[in-house]
């Protein structure tokens, strides 16, 4: 019988996969590769299963799942750090929970994240004022096709807020390892201290002031604390559990679209970004060809006047969009299965039983009040397969 991914993921939602192949060294993944390559079937890689809506049809190809397992210490890094190698089918939150115990600083705000090492470059996930994009050295990569992987590095990878080459489909293929720099141990008093708290809300749980150090295990176990909190830290025992996470991307609009709303609603300012581009008509070779190309390309209204400027950029709290569009924590659609979160609005949950469609029509409505109370339209953050909003 076929493994459905309602049982392969933690919104416990959609059909059956036509094919479930487990990936658990290196020699299995290139045979399996190979396959699939030579018969030109769909293929979908699944790790952790907690950023993905999969529809109620299933998927009529081939589901990988990465259970390659490894950390290494490896030459490279640059004075004062270290580099560390991981394949891709670790656990984040064991990899989080190695670097603590072992003294490496860099990834310790990142604790709790649900899913597998190999996702983490996707979305280029952060949390809590760390994001991976800062550690994250390179990638070894698997284009669609080879068996051979090579080498990209982060600075190629485009990476951005829950953002990169592979979420835009520039890049396809498969992480089968990626390499982080972190800051090692070493004899000094505050060896065993993380990185300068960089988020408010962590500040406050800690009880410091922003800048403050403290033990990488006390930012640890703060961190996952607010995650459970949230019902953002995975656990049977609470459906609010059963989810994706955060469903939506918080907004990032320039400083004018911000001032339109209200002083209360909260705002984090960004670095400039050019004000307009213009893309590229004809694509060149290779999909990162292509990215690059289309990057240097990007040509501002300023810098055609000879006078360089930049708008400043303001990240929304979608949450707040949704509270304010008046969708309230535990809000459900008449007869669905799928609800608000009761602890936190950004996450949509399966409260028993719900459909891939429920969950879609409750984003759909989530997505329309938004737009229609402050013209703003909420990006999904989790992978859709075969689902449409």
């Amino acid at each position: 019988m076929s493994q459905c991914f309602s049982e392969s993921t933690t919104l416990r939602v959609g059909g059956p996969m036509a094919r479930l192949l487990t990936v658990r060294d290196e020699r299995e993944l290139t045979q399996h590769l190979a396959q699939i390559w030579q018969s030109d079937e769909p293929w979908f890689v699944l790790g952790g299963g907690s950023n993905v809506l999969a529809s109620d049809e299933g998927f009529d190809g081939t589901v990988l799942r990465l259970a390659t397992r490894g950390i290494e210490l490896v030459p490279g890094a640059a004075p004062g750090y270290q580099r560390i190698h991981v394949r891709a089918g670790e656990r984040w939150d064991d990899l989080v929970a190695w670097t603590v115990a072992h003294g490496y600083v860099g990834i310790e705000a990142l604790s709790g994240i649900p899913g597998l090492v190999g996702a983490a470059p996707v979305q280029n996930i952060g949390a809590y004022g760390q994001e991976l994009s800062t550690v994250l050295s390179s990638v070894d990569f698997l284009d669609e096709g080879s068996v051979q992987p090579r080498r990209i590095l982060a600075s190629e990878l485009g990476l951005g807020y829950r953002d990169s080459l592979f979420k835009q489909g520039w890049l396809r293929g498969i992480i089968s390892a990626i390499e982080l720099d972190l800051v090692p141990p070493t004899d000094s008093p505050t060896a065993t201290l993380s990185e300068s708290v960089a988020f408010e809300q962590l500040a406050r749980a800690l009880d410091v002031p922003l800048g403050e150090r403290v033990s990488l295990a006390r930012v640890r176990n703060t961190v996952r604390a607010l995650r459970a909190a949230k019902g953002m830290l995975l656990d049977p025992s609470d459906p609010d559990t059963a989810s994706a996470g955060s469903f939506f991307t918080n907004p990032i609009v320039n400083e004018h679209v911000a001032r339109s709303l209200p002083p209360d609603a909260p705002r984090w300012c960004l670095d400039p970004e050019p004000v307009s581009e213009v893309v590229p008509l004809t694509p060149p070779e290779s999909p990162l060809d292509a990215f690059h190309a289309h990057r240097a390309s990007v040509v501002t209204e300023a810098a055609m006047r000879d006078a360089p400027s930049a708008t400043s950029r303001t990240k929304l709290s979608a949450a707040w969009l949704i509270e304010h569009s008046g969708i309230h924590r535990g809000f459900r659609l008449p007869g669905s299965r799928a609800a608000i979160s009761s602890k936190h609005t950004l996450a949509l949950t399966n409260r028993g039983g719900a459909t891939a469609e429920e969950i879609a029509q409750l984003a759909r409505y989530v997505r329309t009040r938004v737009h229609a109370e402050f013209g703003f339209e909420l990006i999904p953050e989790p992978t859709l397969l075969g689902v449409e909003l």
